[in-house]
């Protein structure tokens, strides 16, 4: 599928920490200094931040733990058992997928918000995703560049959920007003024991996804005259790039180490771990930059 942003190089062998160089900058809320001492390993600074139940603290606690790992605050990664469940605030309530209310985007203010809050919901779960990713898996023997990678994306994730936590807030609402559910946190816990199925499910199909789909979403809000929310999606996209890319670069490094063809890996992969359909039409353009071509997922469109 087409969509309205221009052809750019691929970024998927680029260090995560590089390309977010190129990537659009957005100012975001001042922190207060830490009021506890800060972790002295980076598995006991994610453990802290999955725990962390309100979610705006979540993303605060997730930026001050990412910037103190980048300045070498935090230099070791240690070794800690991961929680299977992260903390989470009273609301919003947590409902089967399928009895989530769906609004359309209108100019009205209820269908933006809804779209606003589904998307903050799936951020959120994104911070804990890459905390998680980043610290569950200390017998793999990572570089310590893979560990960095997903700590920026726990960061950027962390960011996001704050601009679009800012978004509801001017459209007079907040995160939990309205009910969300807990479909992507139990897809990528069936994915625990093995880095290599982690990696094909969580960034190489659900945050594949969103490139697909916030192209559309981006022309809607355009077309709502929400320029604002609009801007944060465009934003949120080139990130999300820069995250699939991650996810291939590490996935081929794993499949190298063992031995395994890439994409027949990640195929069957997707195949056993994912319980829900990869949905074309793809977009191919920002799934090439990622590094993530159609002989991956081009199956898909024959089902």
């Amino acid at each position: 599928m087409s969509t309205r942003f221009s052809k750019r190089h691929r970024v998927s062998d680029r260090p995560l920490s590089d390309l977010q160089e190129t990537l659009p900058k957005t100012p975001v809320p001042k922190t207060p200094l830490p009021q506890t001492p800060l972790p002295k390993t980076l598995a006991e600074a994610a453990i802290r931040c999955l725990l962390t139940a309100d979610a705006v603290e979540k993303a605060r606690v997730t930026r001050e733990m990412a910037a103190a790992w980048r300045s070498g605050a935090i230099a070791e990664i240690g070794d800690m058992p991961v929680p299977d469940r992260p903390g989470r605030p009273d609301r919003p309530r947590l409902l089967p997928p399928g009895q989530v209310p769906k609004r359309k985007i209108t100019r009205g203010v209820q269908g933006r918000t809804a779209l606003l809050h589904a998307l903050a919901h799936i951020e959120l779960n994104a911070v804990d995703l890459a905390w998680d990713l980043a610290v569950r898996f200390p017998d793999a023997g990572m570089p310590r560049d893979f560990h960095s990678d997903w700590v920026q994306v726990a960061d950027d994730e962390a960011r996001h959920f704050l601009m679009l936590e800012g978004r509801l807030n001017a459209l007079g609402a907040r995160y939990g007003d309205l009910d969300a559910h807990d479909g992507l946190w139990e897809s990528a816990m069936g994915t625990a024991g093995d880095l290599l199925a982690r990696l094909a499910i969580v960034p190489m199909v659900l945050e594949a996804r969103g490139l697909d789909v916030t192209p559309q979403m981006i022309g809607k809000l355009e077309a709502a005259e929400d320029l604002e929310s609009a801007k944060v999606l465009s934003i949120i996209y080139r990130d999300e790039i820069a995250h699939v890319a991650a996810g291939r670069r590490w996935f081929g490094y794993e499949a190298d180490r063992r031995g395994l063809d890439h994409a027949s890996t990640w195929r069957n992969l997707v195949k056993t771990h994912f319980k829900g359909q990869l949905k074309p039409p793809f977009n191919d353009e920002a799934r090439l930059e990622a590094g993530l071509t159609r002989d991956f997922y081009g199956f898909a469109e024959e089902l």
